[in-house]
């Protein structure tokens, strides 16, 4: 059996790998200078949510902002010696997609150093807060709304935009660990809803001080072969690296596939490194082939939401309790007024599996309506925070599983206690 050290280093080795593949993707794109010229503009961009980098700064330049931002991601695991659990790894995936549409090399680091100096505070070593550091990255286009879209001038709009990311990174663990109780792990995304909660404040506060509206969101389409080839030899190099853990990894899918993935869930821990990269594949099969199967655009954003389910195929989501909840999306669309490839589906589509946990704790149906109410409370969500969160979908499945989760445990626990109170029923009927 591997070593845990050698498996984290593995780990973190196969997502540096695709993390530059990403980057060798982009340069084979656009040319290098195009490349230079497309990062100047996303670095000032203004981000709101589904801001599609391949967009503002064309495909070289999106995926050489996502390559480069993971490889410094995992040289932050490997210096600091952090933990490559199965957060990790649903982190480090989750970064790489939302640096295609919302997280830049720029815009990160008042966060990252606001978790830092909190950890400094604490008297606590920074790896035990870098997963934390980087999912808290959700509220990183504050700050660049801040610097570079307020009425302020910029000699106090820079310094202000640094200063409330370092403040919201400071205070973030704190809040995550409160809210948490919330939803009891019945989303996945728990950092979604803390910053859809703490960035509804922040951003009504800034409002009030002239903060302009954020332009409307951008969605570019046009690159599916290339997209699509690039998502195959991701999904690809994960199988490859299963069978290279475990020559039998299908052997672990099965006891993995009963778990029911609410958090805190950590795959690779309890089912092993092998299986956990087969689940993940799936996954990633499964979230490229909804797309396929409703005709929808293969788009940078798309892209990152396909590799979040791939990244959290590591600490919670499966192939049986994550697709019924996107099919509870489609289901959705398809009696209101919602078109299947409409950008507002394809969100929920992909992130809205943050619910998997309430299908796989409750059941299938559970998981069915969890997807339904989903669609309609992720068009609402993200207007508390002007489209600032790019967790959005996360923000909305913390509200969805609050509510039904509490619902659904009332009804679980009533026929646990009839169950008990029954002398004819055994534990095991």
């Amino acid at each position: 059996m591997i070593a845990p050290a050698q498996r984290d280093r593995a780990l973190l080795a196969l997502i540096a790998l695709t993390a530059l593949g990403f980057v060798a993707f982009g340069l084979v794109m656009d040319a290098p200078a195009e490349v230079a010229r497309g990062l100047r503009r996303i670095l000032t961009a203004q981000d709101m949510l589904i801001s599609d980098f391949t967009g503002v700064g064309g495909v070289g330049a999106a995926f050489v902002n996502a390559g480069v931002l993971t490889l410094l991601a995992c040289l932050a695991y490997a210096v600091t010696g952090a933990k490559v659990d199965g957060a990790a790894v649903g982190c480090l995936y989750m970064l790489l997609g939302f640096a295609l549409f919302g997280k830049s090399l720029l815009n990160v680091w008042p966060i990252l150093i606001g978790v830092a100096l909190y950890a400094i505070y604490r008297r606590e070593p920074l790896r035990d807060y870098l997963t934390t550091a980087i999912f808290a990255t959700a509220l990183a286009p504050v700050g660049s709304e801040i610097a570079f879209n307020s009425a302020l001038a910029r000699p106090l709009s820079l310094p202000l935009g640094f200063a409330v990311g370092v403040l919201i990174g400071f205070v973030i663990p704190t809040v995550a660990r409160q809210l948490f109780r919330a939803h009891n792990g019945f989303t996945l995304y728990n950092m979604g809803f803390v910053a859809g909660v703490l960035g509804a404040v922040v951003i009504a506060v800034c409002q009030s001080y002239g903060l302009a509206a954020p332009p409307p969101m951008q969605w570019t389409v046009g690159h599916d072969a290339a997209l699509l080839i690039l998502t195959g030899l991701v999904v690809a190099s994960i199988v490859v690296a299963a069978f290279v853990f475990d020559p039998r990894p299908w052997r672990g899918l099965h006891a993995l596939n009963r778990r029911t993935g609410q958090a805190p869930a950590d795959f690779v821990a309890s089912d092993g490194a092998g299986a956990t990269l087969l689940n993940m594949a799936a996954l990633g099969v499964v979230g490229t082939g909804f797309l396929l199967a409703i005709g929808a655009d293969v788009t940078g954003p798309a892209v990152g939401g396909v590799l979040s389910m791939i990244g959290f195929g590591a600490c919670g989501k499966h192939v049986l309790n994550a697709v019924p909840v996107m099919l509870g999306v489609v289901l959705a669309a398809l009696v209101k007024s919602f078109g299947l490839t409409d950008p507002g589906v394809i969100w929920p589509l992909l992130f809205g599996t943050a619910l998997a946990p309430l299908a796989g704790r409750f059941g299938w149906h559970w998981g069915l309506l969890a997807g339904f109410l989903h669609l309609s409370v992720a068009q609402v969500a993200g207007g508390l925070t002007a489209g600032l969160n790019l967790y959005g979908n996360g923000f909305a499945a913390g509200l969805v599983a609050a509510v039904l989760s509490a619902i659904a445990l009332m009804f679980v626990d009533k026929r646990e206690t009839d169950r008990q109170r029954d002398p004819l029923v055994t534990p095991l009927s």
